[in-house]
């Protein structure tokens, strides 16, 4: 039943459509932006269309930017020696929230995941291997996430980067600081006591 007419319904079933936005939360946002000031609204959407005409891929890394290379890839203070892959600019975002971490980044956007159709030629990974042939870095770091696609991605670029004798590190799994061990899950204690070190 149509409560609301339809420029407002169409609202809601386009918010609808964002990942993790259902159909209360899409509801919610449509009457907050129409109850926005005319101006608000206006700048909102024209963010919206700018940031989708002027953002694209960064020739080097793939991360998406609004120049060619992005301001990581330009950073001659970065150490180009180490490339570190991710599955999405959301995570080289989190690495760089660190600031720890002063290398170079390679994003993937997704990982292998057949049951999704998602295949290593959905994926930035011809884009990875022409890089690492022309650049010759000393360490390709897999960054991808610790679950079954993530892992299955390291796997497969594992593989594909052993005949160029460059040295692959994955980063570490385990027990999140300030976790309570009884609420960590098999997998991840399993990992945590695998990979523990020495003190």
């Amino acid at each position: 039943m149509n409560y609301y007419g339809d420029p407002i319904n169409k609202l809601i079933e386009e918010l609808s459509k964002l990942p993790g936005v259902g159909g209360k939360s899409a509801q919610r946002l449509a009457f907050y932006i129409i109850a926005m000031p005319e101006e608000r609204a206006k700048a909102l959407a024209e963010a919206v269309v700018a940031a989708k005409r002027g953002i694209r891929y960064c020739t080097t890394c793939c991360n998406f930017t609004d120049t060619d290379p992005c301001i990581i890839c330009a950073n001659t203070r970065r150490d180009s020696s180490t490339i570190m892959v991710v599955e999405d600019p959301r995570d080289l975002a989190a690495y760089e929230r660190t600031g720890e971490y002063r290398g170079l980044y390679h994003v993937l956007h997704g990982a292998i995941s057949p049951m999704n159709g998602v295949g290593p030629n959905e994926l930035k990974v011809k884009e990875l291997l022409a890089r690492i042939r022309a650049a010759a870095p000393a360490e390709v770091i897999l960054a991808t996430n610790p679950n079954v696609e993530g892992e299955a991605t390291a796997m497969y670029i594992g593989k594909i980067l052993k005949p160029l004798d460059i040295k692959v590190t994955r980063i570490a799994h385990g027990v999140p600081v300030g976790g309570d061990l009884e609420f960590v899950d098999q997998v991840t204690l399993s990992r945590a006591l695998l990979w523990r070190r020495e003190i």
